[in-house]
Formats: structure tokens, C-alpha cells, sequence
């Protein structure tokens, strides 16, 4: 694709995500529709409004562009196209629900299974993460960096309630900070900011959680990988990843040396 084309289609997401964002917060805090999809996997009429919304606007000015939702059922049709957008209309539906301000529209466009062009925007916080590839990663319009963090004693971490104090560690853990956000776009995308040295999730995610997401964090200077530090690959048969690691190179090294074997 020629770069005009980048930055069309990159502009095209910034402005998707933020229409997005207003829908979806024309539903925050008030009355609206919840089920369960499966396995304790809450889903709502916002969630559903906002997919909608995206795939009318994404697919509407790329015709032959593939497509990959939380959302969406997913018909393989994806694999015979060499861009894909790659969406998660509200990453953090539980938080969202809760009526905390912890989710974010996430919007990753894949060339050949890796992102060329990312948008996380949290609309309650009016927060944008956005970044193309060879290009800075930007939080609303300045360039943002990852910390320089060198050691885990007193980390800032993002990462689930409880996970340094589980059973699989073969030793205790040093003092750090760590706190939790219920997307893990978002939580990404704030360590890619510098606002946090690193996060983790060993529990699972999927490409609509990480391809944004993953482009943003190693645009701004970071690494990001699964939990063994393979490199995340993306738009695969199941677009699942057992799990992620992402900081500072230093950090990100350090938290990697106590996976278990």
C-alpha cells in the first residue's frame, strides 16, 4: 500500500474510534441491555451498537478489507485478505458495566498479520493512543515514550488482583505497585505512555485485545511478547495468545526471567 493509502485508512480509525467513543458513552453510567455470552462473558446492547457502528464505517471506505470482531462471528472470509481490521468495540465490558472509567475502543488495521496502523481511545478519560508503523506512538497528538524503569523493586505493574501472589512462582516477588484495569488494551497502552513500567496477563487474550496494542507499545520504545517472549503473531486460524508481557526492555526482561518453566 502506498503511504497515502497508510494514512488514509489511518485516519479513517482515528475517526471511527472516536465516533465510536460517543456512542459508547451515550450508554455509560445509564439503563441498558447485559447478557451473558458464555463462561461468565458479559456483553452489552453498547457493545453491540458499537461493533455495528465500526464495521459500517471501516468497511464502508475499504472494500476487499477483512474483518475480525469480539463482536462479530467469525467466518473465516478474513484469511483471503491481506489487510484486516482487527476491533474490540469496548475492551473492558466489565468495567464499562461497573461504570468505571477502564475501557477503551480498540481498532488495529493488519498488512500481512502484523499492525501497520493502531487507535486505543478511552472516551470516558478522552484519552487517544494511536500510532502507524516506522512512526511515534502518540497520546493525544504528543509522542509518547515507555519508562526507563530498571528494576522491579517499586514497579508500577498493571496486572490482575492476586497474580504476583499465586502458587506457580518458585519465589516471592519484590515490593511493587501494582493495580489493575479491566481492558487490556488500555492497560498496554498506559504502559506504552509511561504512566506504568510494564503490565501482564497470563490468563489469555485474543488479537482483538493485542494488535492495537501491540504496535502502540513497540512504536513507543517497548517490547511486547507472550509469556515465553515470542513475538505475538497475528490473524492465525484461532486468534487466541496464551498470555502477555509488555514493558521497557530492561523491565520486560526482568518479569520474563521469573516465568516459570
Amino acid at each position: 500500500m502506498s503511504d497515502t493509502d497508510n494514512a488514509r485508512d489511518h485516519s479513517l480509525a482515528v475517526n471511527a474510534a472516536r465516533e465510536a467513543g460517543a456512542l459508547a458513552m451515550r450508554y455509560f453510567r445509564t439503563g441498558y441491555a447485559t447478557w451473558d455470552k458464555g463462561k461468565n462473558n458479559p456483553v452489552t446492547e453498547a457493545d453491540m451498537a458499537v461493533d455495528q457502528l465500526l464495521r459500517q464505517r471501516l468497511l464502508a471506505d475499504a472494500p476487499g478489507y477483512g474483518w475480525l470482531s469480539e463482536e462479530t462471528a467469525d467466518d473465516k472470509s478474513r484469511h483471503a485478505a491481506r489487510r484486516v481490521w482487527v476491533v474490540d468495540p469496548i475492551d473492558g465490558t466489565r468495567a464499562f458495566i461497573r461504570g468505571q472509567p477502564h475501557f477503551a475502543v480498540s481498532i488495529a488495521l493488519l498488512e500481512d498479520s502484523r499492525p501497520v496502523s493502531a487507535v486505543i481511545f478511552n472516551p470516558a478519560t478522552d484519552e487517544l493512543f494511536e500510532a502507524r508503523t516506522d512512526e511515534a506512538s502518540l497520546l493525544n497528538g504528543e509522542k509518547m515514550q515507555v519508562s526507563a524503569k530498571g528494576e522491579l523493586q517499586d514497579a508500577r505493574i498493571l496486572a490482575s488482583k492476586g497474580l504476583f501472589q499465586h502458587k506457580r512462582w518458585t519465589s516471592a516477588w519484590p515490593d511493587m505497585h501494582v493495580e489493575s484495569r479491566n481492558s487490556i488494551a488500555y492497560q498496554v497502552a498506559l504502559t506504552a505512555a509511561g504512566h506504568f513500567d510494564g503490565c501482564m496477563n497470563l490468563w489469555g487474550a485474543y488479537d482483538w485485545d493485542l494488535a492495537a496494542a501491540d504496535l502502540i507499545m513497540r512504536t513507543a520504545g517497548g517490547h511486547i511478547t507472550d509469556h515465553t517472549g515470542a513475538a505475538l503473531v497475528f490473524n492465525q486460524e484461532t486468534p487466541r495468545h496464551p498470555g502477555i508481557i509488555a514493558a521497557n526492555p530492561a523491565l520486560h526482561g526482568l518479569l520474563l526471567g521469573r516465568m516459570p518453566a
